[in-house]
Order: structure tokens, then C-alpha cells, then sequence
């Protein structure tokens, strides 16, 4: 089956490489790619939210399955606009990606939280606010303890949240998000909502739009800086599984989050099909979901299928074409410990083409994601913020991380940075 995937990240590279290990892949293309999606397929100059021009390229190279590796895609509606299209031409092209109405978990804050309070899914107390609407939000700003945590309404490349530790700071900011000089439209209604005290995972799903089930649970890191400081990234690294996401923990997550999201989307008339990844806040042993998005995180991913045994492209034929049940999903039980290099700068101004050099061997369970990297003559060299993912399977946190740190320092490129304190929050959690 020939395959179209959408992206140009790490995530993407994480896809690309479980997908060929299959041997039912014929041709894998990936739109845009980067220098390491391209030892597994051919990258293709393709904009993927064009859902027209992703459409003519499935018709003419007979692809069967799309994959959209981001959020981008999805919100603008490429599941529809294909299989619809696909339909009325007579072919069968299936997306591993939910519906546009569904994207707006991701695609509308202000939607996701208006879902979870029909269905009872709990999450921070909140309002939504326009420029128009400074006054009341001042009024809304006052019923809360500081600090406080103001949302970007639309889509912000995981940076459209900021807290605020004072009332003044957290008005200034509004009007700054609201009056679209700091997120253009994607901030002009802006979701305040009381700030949780706890600690953060991600717990993903799939499912088929009939069925779903769990995937894995990761930690990622977004601040730039060790001891989380500095301003918000893509994400620094990540760990999966997380050590406190016990039995009985993830019981709460099912019961009280997942299924009735699943259940609530069905019941309003959209099931949902594809990766549905929980944003999660363990407050005191009790889950709270701070936000939904609609397809696998990164660097979570490059976490998470390192450790997956199940056959990546039978995985996401059965999302795709309602066959879930019959797939069974099966994870290693090592730990994966993730580490992001970035160019020196990010997430503020960057240079790009410095070359990348890399070491001549990985060791056993061990694997470097492209993320900001394109292919220059014989090299290859930086070409964004995030560069390569340094993830390393081990028998316990400290082990993985080792592994990983010393893989790290042996990638070298000009102005390279990296947190150092990745997992140890979960180290100093699991040994308490």
C-alpha cells in the first residue's frame, strides 16, 4: 500500500520509521519531510493544509492511507475534503486523522472546554474573552488565586500559553493576546482559566470511531531552561511511560476523561478517529485535563513508538478503517528518555545550515529523530529551532537518561543546546 504522510518533524521521522518496517509498504511519500524521513520514503514539496493539492497528489500516485502527522492538517479539514472527494471519484483513500468538526479540540480552546463541561470532564474553572471584553475579565481575573493561565484560543505551535503571577501582568498580557500583536488571529479571544497545582503528563488514545483504546502515557518538557524556566517550546524531551500513571491512576483517567470524551463525541454525532492525545494535570492523585489535541505529540512520540511492538501501518489501517478491535496494541516496558537539541537562540531567533555532525554507531535500542534538519550536498544541517530528537530505551529512568545524555554529547553543530534535567522530576517522584 502506498502511503502519504504529513509533516516535517521529529514526529514525522518517528512515523516514517515504524511505518517501514513493514512489508506491506510499497511507496511511502512524505510531504515535506526533512533529512531523515528521507532514509524511509521520498520527501515530497507539498503543503499539507492545502487539502486540494494533498488530494491531486493521492489520486496520482495511488495512495491509499493519508497520515497527518500535525494539527494543521486536521483543522483545516483535509479528513473530510478527501475521503468526500475520494468518494465521489470512485476511490478508496482513507485518512488515520478525525473530522474537522472533531479538530476543533485542538483547533479552539474555547470549544474543547465548552465540550468538557457538557460532558462532565473535569478540568480548571474558566472564561473566554475578547478586546472587547477587558472589563469582565478583569472581573473574572479577580475571582482567581495567582498565578494565572491565559490560552490562546486558536492554534500557537504549543507556545499560546502564558502565566502570569500577578493581576496586572495578566491584563497587560490579555490586551497584548486579544489585540493580535502577540498571536495574530489565534489570540483574539483568549481562554483565562484558574491555574492547577500539580504535574503534568500526556495520556493518548486511538481509536476508530467505534472503539478506542490507550496507548501510552509521556512527560514532555516545554520550557526552554532547566527547572522549567524561560519561555514556553515545542518541547525540550520527554519520558514514557510515567512512573506515576499507576493502575490505579490511569482507572481515573478511562472512567473519568477518555471514555467520555469518546462517548461524548459519538453522542453528538462525530466519532472520533485517529491518535487523541489528553494534556493532563495529576492534582493530589485526581486527573484534570488542561487541554486536547488531535494527533500525537513531539516530542512525546518519539518517546512513545520506540516502544511500540505492534506493527505501526496495521495500527493505522485499523484506525482508519474501523478495524481497532481486531488490532492488538503492545508496548516494550522499558522506559524511553527523550532529549531535544535546539539551535542556540530558540525558541527566539535562530540561524540556520550549521552543519550536523553525528556519531558513526547507535547503540542497541537507541535513535535519532530529524526535526529541523534538511539535506545540503552531502550534508546535513540545521534548518529550525528543534533539530534532532536523542530518544534511548533503558530498564528504569536513570538508565535510559544515561544513555541518551552521552548519545547527545556526541552531536555536535554550532550553537547547540540542550536541557540537562530532563526526567529527573520523575526520579525524585518515584523514589519519594
Amino acid at each position: 500500500m502506498n502511503v502519504l504522510l504529513l509533516g516535517s518533524g521529529g514526529r514525522e521521522h518517528a512515523f516514517a520509521m515504524k511505518m517501514a518496517e513493514s512489508n506491506r509498504l510499497g511507496q511511502l511519500y512524505i510531504a515535506p519531510g526533512n533529512a531523515g524521513t528521507a532514509s524511509f520514503g521520498t520527501n515530497v514539496n507539498l503543503n499539507p493544509t492545502d487539502v486540494v493539492a494533498v488530494y491531486d497528489f493521492c489520486k496520482s500516485n495511488d495512495i491509499s492511507l493519508v497520515v497527518p502527522g500535525n494539527e494543521d492538517p486536521l483543522v483545516a479539514g483535509i479528513t473530510d475534503y478527501i475521503e468526500q472527494s475520494a468518494e465521489k471519484d470512485g476511490l478508496v483513500i482513507h485518512v488515520a486523522g478525525p473530522s474537522q468538526w472533531c479538530a476543533q479540540l485542538e483547533g479552539s480552546k474555547d470549544f474543547s472546554k465548552a465540550f468538557m463541561g457538557r460532558h462532565q470532564i473535569p478540568t480548571a474553572r474558566y472564561q473566554s474573552f475578547q478586546l472587547s471584553q477587558l472589563d469582565e475579565a478583569a472581573d473574572f481575573l479577580r475571582t482567581l488565586e495567582p498565578p494565572y493561565v491565559l490560552k490562546a484560543d486558536g492554534l500557537a505551535a504549543g507556545k499560546g500559553v502564558i502565566i502570569t503571577p500577578s493581576f496586572d501582568e495578566a491584563m497587560a498580557t490579555l490586551q497584548s493576546m486579544t489585540d493580535g500583536s502577540r498571536f495574530g488571529k489565534a489570540g483574539e479571544v483568549v481562554v483565562i482559566e484558574e491555574f492547577l497545582k500539580g504535574i503534568e503528563l500526556s495520556v493518548f488514545g486511538i481509536s476508530d470511531g467505534k472503539d478506542w483504546k490507550l496507548l501510552a502515557s509521556a512527560k514532555d518538557y516545554k520550557r526552554i531552561f532547566d527547572n522549567d524556566e524561560g519561555p514556553n517550546t515545542g518541547g525540550m524531551g520527554a519520558i514514557s511511560p510515567v512512573p506515576f500513571a499507576d493502575e490505579v491512576f490511569m482507572q481515573k483517567v478511562v472512567d473519568r476523561i477518555m471514555k467520555p470524551t469518546y462517548e461524548g463525541l459519538v453522542s453528538e454525532g462525530h466519532p472520533y478517529k485517529g491518535f487523541l492525545f489528553v494534556g493532563l494535570m495529576n492534582v493530589n492523585g485526581e486527573p484534570f485535563v488542561i487541554e486536547y489535541n488531535v494527533r500525537m505529540g513531539d516530542p512525546e512520540t518519539e518517546a512513545i513508538f520506540p516502544r511500540l511492538q505492534t506493527p505501526m501501518l496495521d495500527m493505522l489501517q485499523a484506525i482508519a478503517t474501523g478495524q481497532l478491535m481486531d488490532c492488538d496494541v503492545q508496548l516494550d516496558s522499558k522506559t524511553a528518555a527523550t532529549i531535544f537539541l535546539v539551535s542556540g537562540g530558540y525558541p527566539g531567533d535562530i540561524e540556520k545550515g550549521k552543519e550536523i555532525t553525528f556519531p558513526t554507531t547507535l547503540g542497541h535500542d537507541q535513535w535519532l529523530f530529524h526535526a529541523g534538519t534538511k539535506q545540503d550536498g552531502e550534508r546535513v544541517v540545521t534548518n529550525g529551532g528543534r533539530v534532532i530528537a536523542v530518544t534511548s530505551l533503558g530498564e528504569d529512568i536513570p538508565l535510559a537518561l544515561e544513555r541518551s545524555t552521552t548519545l547527545a554529547s556526541n552531536i555536535h553543530f554550532e550553537g547547540k543546546f540542550n536541557r540537562t534535567d530532563i526526567g529527573l522530576d520523575l526520579m525524585k517522584i518515584s523514589h519519594s
